[in-house]
Order: C-alpha cells, then sequence, then structure tokens
C-alpha cells in the first residue's frame, strides 16, 4: 500500500517517491522522515532590462579588434571553424592562418583564447607507489594576441596552461 504525501508517494519501505513527467514512480532515495524542501518562487524578472543587457554584450562583442592569429595545435597550419555567439548573429565561417594579422568581431577572439582547449589528465604517483592524485592541464589549440589595447581580462591569458589536481585515491586494478 502506498499513502500520499504532499504530490508524492511512498512505497511500503517507507522511501519517499515521486511521479515524473511520464507518471512513473521514481524512488529519491530519501526516507519519509526527510522534511520536503519547498523552494521560493524566484523574483520577477525585468525582462526588458535583461534584454537591454544582452544587446549591449552583443554590441560590445560585435566590435572589431585586430590581432594575431596563433595556432599552437599546427604552427603553420590553417584552422576553419564555424562561429555563431547570439541567435541573432548569422553563422559564419572562419579560415585562419597561423601567423597572419586580422580583424576579427571581440566575441571571436574571446572564444579563440578562452573557448579552443582540451583537458589532458594524468596519473601521479605517492611514496608507496601508488598513484593518488589526478591532475588536470588545459592544453589551448590556439589564440589571438591582440594588437591594438583590449582589457586582458576580456582576451583571457591563452598562453598560460592551466592546472588543476585533485586529491582522490585511485586505484588500479
Amino acid at each position: 500500500m502506498t499513502k500520499e504525501l504532499m504530490g508524492s508517494v511512498l512505497d511500503p519501505m517507507g522511501s519517499l517517491c515521486i511521479r515524473s513527467f511520464m507518471n512513473k514512480k521514481v524512488n529519491t532515495g530519501l526516507s519519509a522522515a526527510t522534511p520536503i524542501v519547498r523552494l521560493k518562487k524566484n523574483k520577477p524578472v525585468d525582462k526588458a532590462a535583461i534584454k537591454k543587457n544582452l544587446r549591449y554584450q552583443r554590441d560590445k562583442d560585435r566590435e572589431l579588434v585586430k590581432g594575431i592569429f596563433r595556432f599552437h595545435e599546427v604552427p603553420g597550419g590553417t584552422m576553419s571553424f564555424v562561429f555563431r555567439a547570439y541567435k541573432e548573429d548569422p553563422v559564419e565561417r572562419y579560415d585562419l592562418v597561423d601567423g597572419e594579422v586580422y580583424t576579427l568581431p571581440l566575441g571571436v577572439a574571446k572564444h579563440l583564447n578562452k573557448g579552443c582547449w582540451y583537458p589532458v589528465h594524468a596519473y601521479q604517483m605517492s611514496e608507496e607507489g601508488k598513484p593518488t592524485k589526478n591532475v588536470g592541464r588545459k592544453v589551448h589549440r590556439c589564440s589571438f594576441q591582440s594588437l591594438e589595447f583590449v582589457d586582458i581580462d576580456d582576451l583571457g591569458e591563452s598562453f598560460i596552461d592551466e592546472v588543476i589536481v585533485e586529491d582522490k585515491p585511485v586505484s588500479i586494478g
């Protein structure tokens, strides 16, 4: 037998279950003694202010900046990609050659500096000879070095590899 509790269902074992969107019972793993927390409704959102801020950010990202494209993955090579940052923007194709000077929108320059990387993970050995730490590093595929003054926070420091270290015991075996 099941009991109804504020739109939820208690199964015979006392676990709290909810109904999913397909009306199937899903076990939440909570006991019936666990209090149910109701979220407060969000404050009203000023859609006009959000739209104005988005338009400002879009206009700022469309400002042209002049700089040198660097393709770290294939020096001297060509990188081709398509880019669209905002819903209203058209999809544009870019073909960039390493070491050439280009005039690009600021949003594309930010993308080249902040969004073109992949993680590399490795294990470190402890004194006992066991792998204990998961080390992650960002390898940047390309960058765009501005020839104009642009705030360093806008473009990021793409020439510095970031290292992420997590203390997690790892068992191999």
